[in-house]
């Protein structure tokens, strides 16, 4: 055989090596690290960027004591406590992440339409954290929780807390009703029912006994 017949003999090729199965499982598993570790480097990174939900100190409010006074721009104009002098006021404070203030946005739209006449109205944002409870609170994060949950009633957003400061009650949602005469005469924390509420209401509305 001569040695061009030995070089066209696939009998006399040089084998291929076997492929090593460890060298194939390192390769993989280094891919595999690299991945997590890509995938928790952008956890991490979203995190850091995750508002921690915080609670303004409940205030010490007493029914019959004078409603401290505040102002709030609102989705239906100004408000100024000391011009609805002579007119009940339902105040709410609220969070948009939370459930129950969601929830009582319903109970308030109907209340709002069976009162909005012989009662002011006005809700105002009272945490720091927005409806996703991880982001910040905005401006815009309240447009959209009115969008979503279709409220008919005045909401300003609060973005120093003031009125919270002044009027926050155990959690949300803190409603206080406020008289004809500027004095609180309820105070309630938590989901109202409508009962509930429209007893106090039309308490409000009533004549102030002459003295």
């Amino acid at each position: 055989m001569n040695k061009a017949d030995r070089r066209s003999d696939p009998s006399l090729k040089a084998k291929a090596p076997a492929e090593n199965p460890l060298r194939t499982w390192i390769i993989y598993g280094s891919i595999a690290v690299v991945v997590l570790g890509i995938i928790t480097a952008v956890a991490y990174g979203s995190r850091t960027n995750v508002q921690p939900i915080t609670f303004p100190t409940p205030v010490k409010l007493q029914v019959g004591q004078a409603a401290p006074e505040f102002t709030a721009s609102t989705t239906q104009g100004p408000f100024d406590l000391a011009k609805v002098a002579g007119k009940p006021v339902l105040l709410e404070i609220f969070a948009t992440w939370c459930p129950h203030c969601q929830r009582e946005t319903a109970v308030l739209n109907t209340l709002y339409d069976a009162y909005k006449k012989q009662i002011a109205f006005v809700a105002v944002s009272g945490n720091k954290v927005g409806m996703d409870a991880a982001s910040a609170a905005s401006q815009e994060d309240m447009m959209n929780f009115v969008q979503r949950f279709k409220v008919r009633y005045p909401v300003a957003y609060d973005p120093d807390l003031t009125v919270a400061n002044k009027y926050m009650q155990g959690g949300y949602p803190s409603i206080i009703i406020i008289g004809k005469d500027g004095k609180i005469l309820s105070l309630s924390s938590g989901e109202a029912t409508p009962e509930t509420l429209q007893k106090v209401l039309d308490a409000a509305v009533k004549p102030v006994p002459k003295t």
